[in-house]
């Protein structure tokens, strides 16, 4: 791992083609790349917000989460290889059960909102969403990383979870939906 990043130009991608892990080289716009640079962006989108206040716990679980992501980002880099199993998958499902626990129920849709914080973790789970859409989509070619997949579908439940968690931690309210309201009236 020495040299592995002591050349960052290497004009290997001017023609539109990437390296993968095992050597192979594909299409930019591969399925395959599109999968890794948005788990790439979830990796990042969760790093804003780290960069917010947030309890030690959730700063804990985030840091995980983001090491998980670098990992599932090296397994669909590698044809064939996996990193993400089913203790990955049952660590979020417990962190959903746990942090849920203490929310109230929800009797309205929500909005993306409320802290910064919680705002920042509503657009983590927009693109974990988009991440998981473009898994299935490099699904169709004949790849499927179920475990991969799997674990991004818990996951943005998860951000979900958390959003709403940290307008808690801070005392402000979920931003309700409101199906009835006027419309167009000056607002």
């Amino acid at each position: 791992m020495g040299h592995r990043l002591s050349r960052i130009v290497t004009r290997t991608g001017d023609a539109g083609t990437t390296g993968l892990g095992d050597g192979s080289r594909v299409a930019k716009d591969d399925p395959r790349i599109e999968a890794i640079g948005t788990v790439d962006e979830l990796n990042s989108t969760i790093g804003v917000v780290l960069a917010q206040a947030l309890p030690d716990d959730v700063r804990a679980l985030l840091t995980d989460i983001q090491h998980d992501l670098f990992d599932l980002g090296g397994e669909l880099s590698i044809p064939g290889h996996t990193a993400i199993g089913d203790a990955h998958i049952a660590r979020l499902e417990g962190a959903v059960e746990h942090y849920n626990e203490s929310l109230p129920m929800l009797k309205e849709f929500i909005l993306p909102g409320g802290t910064p914080a919680a705002a920042h973790m509503h657009v983590a789970r927009t693109v974990c969403r988009r991440a998981e859409r473009r898994m299935i989509a490099m699904g169709a070619t004949g790849d499927k990383p179920a475990q991969g997949r799997v674990y991004l579908n818990r996951l943005s439940d998860l951000l979900f979870v958390l959003a709403r968690t940290l307008n808690r931690a801070a005392g402000a309210p979920d931003v309700l939906w409101q199906k009835d309201r006027a419309r167009g009236a000056g607002h």
